[in-house]
């Protein structure tokens, strides 16, 4: 079977020639005679790894050496809880901008271990835009102030890191993380679910200050505490040995296609592409964002008439267009176009898209 063009928001398309050095190395990783998954974590073939996916990342985003970069379990969700388990007293608060699905249910989890404040949000526009910084009820004693870069369901995407002042940023990059350069010195953490541009799903990579993993002060187990974490390298219990394997031949091949501004470069040509053939096709397909706010990861997308969904999606599958249904929440479709995604996917897409206009006008 040939493989198709997979548009999935998550878990998504992986790098082919990952997969393929993966299979490769199956059934005996590095000369081991045995499987990465095989294999002990604390041995010095994985140790080797460890060090090596952590450089690899540490050189793709410039992470200075006052930020620790964990690799860890759970998915984002887990840690929408853990976070203000580490970064808030009992008593504090901190600020929630809630610009979709994910803001929402990070601000739903963090409220019984801080006060939740819900310094700005967008439901009011159904999420199809971003709520000016200007209007941001912002609290300099908050513990942090938390936000969602780039929201996969509504498909609306902060082009910009928010200034916030002194108040520790943390965001959640699970949707858009090393898809553009990152300047994480503006940052407090920066936390991701790999499913999207990193690796499998399972695997949470963390970029966090050194002096906020000083901060927990709450009584909890040592595998909450990300101090703990990081004076243990990861490995305080077990990690995700597959999915970190996965993420550091991920970060191998982020560099060999040049850095992430060469990936920046290419997700921006994807995504204008796919928006001038919506935009282009007089009101045959529709994006609800507004234009200042799209994503470049996640485009969702209306046919002029919904009946046609089904069909839609019935000859796109078909055609080898994987997974474009959009979220029933937002409904209509959408395409996700992380960094594994190839130029040519989204070429086959809109060719796919005008010739069911031509047919089903």
């Amino acid at each position: 079977m040939s493989r198709i063009w997979n548009f999935s928001a998550g878990p998504a398309a992986l790098p082919q020639v990952v997969l393929e050095r993966a299979q490769r190395e199956l059934l005996n990783w590095n000369g081991s005679g045995a499987s990465v998954m095989e294999l002990s974590h604390r041995g010095k073939l994985f140790m080797e790894l460890a060090a090596r996916a952590e450089n690899d990342v540490r050189e793709l985003a410039d992470i200075p050496a006052d930020y620790a970069v964990l690799f860890l379990q759970g998915g984002a969700t887990q840690h929408f809880a853990q976070l203000p388990m580490n970064l808030a007293s009992q008593g504090d608060s901190a600020d929630y901008i809630v610009t979709g699905h994910w803001g929402e249910k990070a601000a739903s989890e963090a409220a019984p271990y801080v006060n939740v404040h819900v310094a700005a949000h967008s439901r009011d526009t159904g999420y199809m835009q971003l709520p000016p910084r200007a209007s941001w009820a912002l609290d300099p004693r908050a513990a942090y102030v938390h936000y969602t870069p780039n929201e996969t369901i509504h498909g609306v995407e902060f082009h910009e890191v928010p200034d916030v002042g002194q108040v520790p940023l943390v965001a959640d990059m699970s949707s858009d993380i090393f898809s553009r350069p990152i300047d994480v010195r503006r940052f407090g953490v920066i936390y991701a679910g790999a499913q999207k541009n990193i690796g499998p799903s399972g695997l949470v990579v963390m970029i966090v200050r050194r002096d906020l993993l000083e901060r927990a002060s709450r009584p909890m187990a040592k595998i909450f505490r990300y101090a703990d974490h990081a004076a243990n390298d990861s490995m305080l219990n077990t990690p995700n040995t597959w999915g970190w394997y996965l993420a550091g031949l991920t970060f191998e091949w982020m560099k060999e296609q040049g850095g992430l501004a060469a990936i920046a470069a290419r997700n921006d040509a994807k995504a204008a592409k796919l928006y001038r053939a919506i935009d282009s096709s007089n009101g045959y397909y529709r994006n609800p964002v507004a234009l200042d706010a799209r994503s470049r990861m996640n485009v969702p997308f209306t046919l002029h008439d919904d009946k046609l969904d089904a069909l839609f999606l019935q000859e796109s599958e078909a055609a080898g267009l994987l997974a474009l249904k959009g979220h029933k929440a937002v409904g209509g479709m959408r395409a996700s176009l992380y960094n594994a995604v190839p130029v040519e996917a989204v070429e086959a897409l809109v060719a796919f898209m005008q010739d069911f206009a031509a047919r089903h006008g």
